[in-house]
C-alpha cells in the first residue's frame, strides 16, 4: 500500500530510443506530473520585495527545507497580484511552518520590482519574485504554454527531502486558495512526522489514521475507525 511507505520519488525510466527521440521527447511540454519527482535543478534572477534587492536564488538554496515553487502567468495581470498578496498576507504563518515560498514567473527582474512598488494589493510584500526570462524552469516544472510563453498557475509542495509531495496546476481565470492549501501543508507535515496518514479535510486536532501500526486490521475496515461525520467536520 503506497500510503503506508511514505513518500518515495518515482525511479526515472531509461529512454532506450535514439538521440533525435529522446530531443524529441524533451521538448514536449507538460508530458507528466510532478509529485513523487525531486525537484529540479534551477537557477535565476530575482528580486527580493522584503529588502528591494535584486539576488540570484537556486534550487540549492532550498535544500532540506519544506519549499512551495508556485508559478503565476505575468506580471501586471489580473488575478497574479491577488495570488501573491493573499500568500503575503499568510507569509509569517508560511515561516513558523518552516515553508519557504518562491512565486515565479517568466518576467524579468526589472518588471517584478516595478509591479511589487506599483501594485496598490501588493504593498508591504515581503516574498522574493523569480524571474524565469530563458523559460527554462516553467518548462523543467512542466508549466510552461509554449506558444504563448508563459507558465500555467502551477503550485509545487516540496518536502526536506526534495521530493514534490502536492501539486496543483490550472488555467488563467481563477486563483488558487491559499488557506486549503496552508491546511495541506499541515496536513503533509504532519503525516511526515507521525508515518500517520491524514483523511479528506485533516486539520490539526482531527483524527488521522495510524496505517503504519494498524494497516492489517484497517484494510477494508476505514469506516470502522472514522466516519463520515467526523470527515466532513
Amino acid at each position: 500500500m503506497a500510503c503506508v511507505n511514505g513518500v518515495k520519488p518515482l525511479k526515472k525510466k531509461k529512454n532506450k530510443e535514439n538521440a533525435v527521440e529522446n530531443f524529441k521527447m524533451e521538448e514536449k511540454p507538460m508530458n507528466g506530473t510532478m509529485v513523487r519527482q525531486e525537484m529540479p535543478e534551477f537557477e535565476m534572477e530575482a528580486y527580493d520585495a522584503k529588502t528591494g534587492h535584486y539576488k540570484t536564488v537556486s534550487s540549492a538554496d532550498y535544500k532540506d527545507k519544506w519549499t512551495v515553487i508556485c508559478f503565476y502567468p505575468a506580471d501586471f495581470t489580473f488575478v497574479c497580484p491577488t495570488e501573491i498578496a493573499a500568500m503575503n498576507a499568510h507569509y509569517d504563518e508560511f515561516q513558523e511552518l518552516g515553508v519557504e515560498l518562491l512565486p515565479i514567473s517568466v518576467d524579468s527582474k526589472f518588471s517584478h520590482k516595478r509591479f511589487a512598488e506599483t501594485e496598490p494589493i501588493l504593498k508591504g510584500l515581503k516574498l522574493t519574485l523569480g524571474a524565469d526570462t530563458t523559460l527554462e524552469v516553467s518548462r523543467s516544472f512542466g508549466v510552461l504554454i509554449e506558444e504563448e510563453g508563459v507558465a500555467l498557475r502551477g503550485r509545487f509542495l516540496f518536502n526536506p527531502d526534495g521530493v514534490c509531495v502536492a501539486q496543483e496546476v490550472q488555467a488563467d481565470s481563477v486563483g488558487r486558495n491559499v488557506n486549503e492549501f496552508l491546511r495541506q501543508i499541515r496536513a503533509w507535515q504532519h503525516a511526515s512526522k507521525t508515518g500517520e496518514v491524514c483523511p479528506a479535510g485533516w486539520r490539526p486536532g482531527k483524527k488521522t489514521l495510524p496505517v503504519q501500526k494498524e494497516v492489517e486490521q484497517m484494510t477494508g475496515r476505514v469506516g470502522d475507525y472514522i466516519t463520515l461525520e467526523e470527515i466532513l467536520s
